[in-house]
């Protein structure tokens, strides 16, 4: 019995469990948005970094730990995604007069022009995204979006 080596043309089907399964369809949005972000947005800066730099902007002086939860990541990513803009010089860090073990976060010169910039293409980006959605279906579709997050967030607070 000899085994069939399918060809390099051959895309293998993808199993009814896969695609049923909504982690699966999660991770591929989120490979595809990662992609045109880099495209379309910007390669170099990432969009968790982008999340800081917004809520930073809005919030100057906050500590780093707050700044992690605004934006939904954990401390220690929070302290990487800070310290890499920094070392750009789009953020700036500066210890708590009361605690110096506290970060407080300001955004630079640097780095005020790069939100400016990376906000009006990611605003065209979303833009684009939500294109297959009339005008109508837009809002619902963003408010299942943030309640399907906001599920799975508690899911893993939980465990």
């Amino acid at each position: 019995m000899t085994d069939q080596i399918p060809t390099a043309e051959t895309t293998p089907e993808i199993p009814a469990a896969l695609t049923a399964a909504p982690g699966y369809q999660v991770r591929r949005l989120y490979q595809a948005y990662l992609a045109v972000w880099a495209r379309d947005v910007d390669p170099v800066l990432t969009g968790p970094q982008f999340a800081v730099l917004q809520a930073v902007e809005a919030n100057p002086g906050r500590d780093q730990r707050s700044m992690a939860a605004a934006v939904s990541l954990d401390t220690s990513t929070m302290a990487d995604v800070a310290r890499r803009l920094e070392n750009r010089c789009l953020l700036a860090r500066r210890p708590d007069a009361a605690d110096g073990r506290r970060k407080l976060l300001y955004l630079t010169d640097a780095g005020s022009e790069a939100l400016r910039g990376a906000r009006d293409r990611a605003r065209a980006l979303d833009k684009v995204l939500l294109e297959s959605f009339d005008e109508t279906e837009r809002a619902p579709f963003m408010a299942t979006l943030q309640e399907l997050a906001d599920h799975w967030e508690r899911l893993a607070e939980n465990s």
